[in-house]
């Protein structure tokens, strides 16, 4: 039987072998129920060269809660920037498995938004 993290990693699996292969530089997403996380890794999968997390009260701002879709828009938007001060423009993302809705996809849009290619 496979539980939820079994499954969610068996997803991310495919998706982390292709950007491997491209050596892409990525924009991974993790979230879990309080909080939402993203990393920028370079291309050779072994250096961070940007993060961001609602565990950081800069980046969380006025938003009490950080595992909901306000917060999540506000990491994207500073992963985004620190991205650019790290001199990232393009970026494969690496949604770790999660399905593209709710907080992951809302990360995606305002990431995009602030001027990050992918």
């Amino acid at each position: 039987m496979m539980n939820k993290k079994a499954t969610r990693v068996r997803r991310a699996r495919k998706t982390r072998a292709k950007i491997s292969e491209l050596k892409a530089v990525r924009l991974t997403v993790f979230r879990s129920n309080l909080h939402i996380y993203a990393q920028i890794i370079s291309g050779c999968g072994s250096r961070v060269l940007a993060a961001a997390s609602t565990v950081e009260a800069a980046v969380r701002g006025d938003a009490t809660n950080g595992g909901n879709v306000a917060a999540a828009v506000s990491v994207g938007k500073a992963i985004a920037e620190r991205a650019k001060a790290a001199g990232v423009e393009t970026v494969a993302f690496d949604r770790a498995g999660f399905h593209y809705h709710g907080r992951v996809k809302a990360l995606a849009e305002a990431a995009r938004e602030a001027g990050l290619k992918f």
